[in-house]
């Protein structure tokens, strides 16, 4: 095992570190855990073993039992994967596949075999193979009972192999890909415990925070200006987005060059602490934006329209990040030949 030394974690992600899920990790607030010690592999803890899974939480919890240890918490594994420095990463601040081998479904390998995926205390394979069970429940507002993972691994490599990411499953479920690893030591009782505030997935506001707008429109990026020129947009109509629990999103629609040739859009901003941060801009060409919701709440439909007519364009969340879709027309239905008559 390895000792991990009293000190601070950053617990989840702050809201301007992405990629993130902000109804599922807490928002990079400090908690000050104690000393503890922990396995450096996935159970059986040994290099060159293949990990042990297809056990419950109780049963992983009573395999560390029988050694003398017990399950780890969830912010304990975190602490002991972010390091001392609170890396995102267990090796580091960027995220890099070849590390822990991420990017791809979970499968059982060897412990060790990469020898670049440890953490800044030594803790080695948290990402990559196996989830781990952990001694935590899911205290992320759902009603039922679930228990909470760590590591593993997934298609979605950039945000799955962060120290930071979970998952919350039956105590019950029993699979090839869900294994565990052992914590000794006093046990540390903080826990995850997050309110999930959701709302009304698109919400159309009649009145409008003048000075917010402003200073948001004072920091439109290059790439914005490129396309709306140096004139002020003026901004008309103001929606709220909300693609998920806790993420609030500021979409502001308007245009410039009124009376000549317009370029329109909506500029989207997150809203970290009264002050604003331009996180994507979608256009609409030469059309003032409109918007409708989809089925699924991370995404939108924004309708505009340009020299070749209308078209409509997806606007996705994803994971904290805004992205535009290609323009979408509508293809006129073919004309039927009319039958000649006999």
């Amino acid at each position: 095992m390895v000792y991990v030394k009293k000190g601070a974690l950053v617990a989840g992600t702050p809201p301007n570190v992405l990629p993130r899920i902000a109804d599922e990790e807490m928002p990079g607030e400090q908690v000050i855990l104690k000393p503890f010690y922990i396995d450096v592999y996935p159970f059986p803890n040994e290099e060159g073993a293949i990990p042990r899974t297809n056990v419950t939480r109780d049963e992983a919890e009573g395999l560390c039992l029988e050694q003398g240890k017990r399950l780890c918490t969830e912010l304990e594994w975190e602490r002991a994967c972010k390091g001392p420095e609170n890396h995102p990463y267990e090796y580091g601040p960027t995220y890099r596949s070849e590390r822990c081998g991420t990017g791809k479904p979970p499968s059982l390998r060897p412990c060790g075999l990469r020898v670049g995926c440890k953490s800044d205390f030594g803790v080695s394979d948290m990402h990559g193979g196996s989830w781990e069970w952990t001694a935590s429940d899911w205290g992320r507002g759902v009603k039922h009972e679930l228990a909470t993972l760590r590591g593993g691994n997934a298609a979605a490599g950039e945000l799955v192999g962060r120290c930071a990411n979970a998952m919350g499953r039956p105590p019950s479920t029993r699979s090839n890909s869900i294994g565990f690893r052992c914590c000794a030591g006093d046990k540390n009782t903080a826990e995850v415990v997050l309110h999930v505030v959701r709302g009304k997935a698109l919400e159309y506001r009649e009145k409008h925070d003048r000075p917010l707008i402003a200073r948001a429109l004072a920091k439109l990026p290059p790439d914005v200006r490129k396309d709306v020129g140096e004139d002020t947009l003026k901004i008309e109509r103001v929606w709220i987005w909300r693609p998920i629990g806790n993420e609030e999103l500021l979409l502001l629609g308007g245009c410039t060059g009124i009376g000549r040739k317009p370029a329109c859009g909506i500029v989207v901003v997150r809203v970290l602490l009264d002050e604003p941060h331009v996180v994507g801009w979608v256009s609409s060409g030469h059309w003032a934006p409109t918007l409708h919701g989809d089925t699924d709440a991370r995404d939108l439909w924004l309708f505009g329209g340009d020299d070749l007519g209308s078209f409509r364009r997806v606007v996705a969340y994803l994971w904290g990040r805004v992205s535009v879709g290609p323009k979408e027309r509508r293809v006129p239905k073919p004309k039927k030949k009319k039958k000649k008559k006999k």
